[in-house]
């Protein structure tokens, strides 16, 4: 095998199996039992791997009656993310290793042009794809790593008084999304990493439960000396956040306790700390708001959601953990 495609998935069913028939109509090995013995189409030989947290939406059936080869590794309960990435990270076989979200559909040469770009370009360990929103549009996938200017705007409330230039050096906004560029990191929701990167500094921190991992391994590998790449010509659809949207206050307290770990991990316990505090008090004024909006009676069911999440988040203390 050329590539292993890992995909943790997590009562998405119906978008699973629209994931995996795109693989199939790639002519990878789903469902093309020609593909096993040799390439079709000068197209790489791919083993797919589903490890499901689990689902209790018919997932399982589903793989079972539909796709066959795929190796499927079903868990007990919901381990999160970034353990089950590894679970199936420790499976693969192949040298090239592929982290695809389960609400993802891949274009038919996608594959095959980060396979060959990072078969054409030895430094280069990890490379992410072009990818578009549901409707077409751009989805930021590349980014810097985040200074904590960057973080105290980027995705809080304090992003629309950012100055312009916060934004655009993080997400790279001044480059062309069809590009081939060196960039620091790549979304998880599609990345190619390199065997010898994963031999090399681990798999996954399994201190993220979910966030900041995949800009956590790419931090770790750029320090080992490896080059992170975008590639604007492969393109996949990434449908987004489909698993966590059925947890919002979770997926709330994760995102940001994740973000806080790495800048504890990466930068220190102060900008952690005056990160913190800065999340906390966003919230803090959010709940205050939606309350008194709530209680003017203005979408008064939409303000009690959302204080009900944000509540759920000052309890939490986003804590950053070890």
């Amino acid at each position: 095998m050329d590539i292993s495609v890992i995909i943790v998935s997590w009562n998405v069913c119906e978008l699973l199996d629209k994931c995996l028939a795109s693989l199939h109509q790639a002519q990878l090995a789903i469902g093309a039992p020609q593909a096993i013995g040799e390439a079709q189409a000068g197209l790489p030989l791919t083993e797919i791997i589903v490890v499901d947290s689990a689902s209790s939406d018919g997932s399982l059936e589903m793989l079972r009656a539909k796709y066959p080869q795929v190796i499927v590794l079903p868990q007990k309960e919901n381990i999160g993310f970034t353990r089950a990435s590894n679970i199936g990270l420790r499976q693969a076989q192949a040298p090239c290793l592929m982290l695809l979200n389960p609400d993802t559909e891949v274009h038919p040469a996608a594959l095959r042009q980060m396979h060959s770009y990072l078969q054409q370009h030895p430094a280069v360990g990890i490379i992410g794809p072009h990818t578009f929103n549901s409707d077409g549009s751009h989805q930021s996938t590349r980014r810097r790593f985040p200074t904590l200017t960057t973080a105290l705007f980027e995705s809080t409330w304090l992003a629309a008084y950012a100055p312009p230039a916060v934004e655009r050096d993080y997400r790279l906004l001044d480059s062309d999304d069809r590009a081939i560029l060196d960039v620091d990191w790549v979304q998880g929701s599609a990345m190619m990493v390199r065997r010898a990167v994963y031999e090399a500094v681990g798999g996954l921190d399994e201190g993220f439960r979910m966030y900041a991992e995949e800009m956590d391994w790419c931090k770790r590998a750029k320090a080992a000396g490896w080059q992170v790449v975008y590639h604007g010509a492969a393109q996949i659809v990434h449908h987004g956040g489909k698993s966590s949207e059925q947890v919002p206050a979770f997926s709330q307290i994760q995102f940001h306790t994740s973000r806080l770990r790495y800048f504890r991990k990466h930068h220190g316990r102060l900008p952690c700390a005056a990160l913190r505090i800065s999340i906390l008090l966003q919230f803090a004024w959010q709940l205050l708001l939606e309350s008194v909006k709530g209680l003017g009676g203005h979408k008064r069911q939409l303000r009690w959601q959302r204080v009900k999440i944000y509540w759920q988040v000052l309890r939490s203390g986003l804590k950053a953990g070890r």
